[in-house]
């Protein structure tokens, strides 16, 4: 009787030891070339398109980053204005401060629209303005 359970014993050990093998025996081999490095590149999070997706996204994230400094410079501009105190000079150099960044802010919007509206008419579809 024990040299019975000593066999079923062994026969299951030796089958699970055995379960990696048959379930790796299912997998298909991982890519090789172009394809290797185009799964790479999309496990990485970079995008998917032509290089005008790109680029457009990289507008898109251009533009996030100068609203991110027009609103420090709109802020500092505010922080000087207001601990002016009434010194004319430090008024004025406020005022200034105010004066360029909402004119960097105008200057660089209408830039991202010519670009949005030569990229629709080089393209020739709609973009997403």
């Amino acid at each position: 009787m024990r040299s019975a359970i000593k066999r079923i014993g062994i026969a299951v050990y030796f089958w699970v030891l055995m379960i990696p093998v048959i379930v790796s025996a299912q997998m298909t081999p991982p890519p090789t070339g172009w394809a290797a490095g185009r799964d790479y590149a999309k496990s990485a999070g970079t995008p998917d398109g032509t290089i005008i997706d790109i680029i457009g996204a990289t507008m898109d994230w251009l533009l996030a980053l100068l609203g991110f400094f027009g609103i420090i410079g709109f802020v500092v501009s505010g922080i000087l204005y207001l601990t002016a105190a009434g010194n004319d000079d430090q008024i004025s150099t406020a005022k200034n401060a105010m004066k360029y960044s909402i004119i960097g802010v105008i200057v660089a919007l209408l830039g991202f629209v010519i670009i949005k509206a030569v990229e629709t008419l080089l393209i020739g579809q709609s973009s997403n303005f």
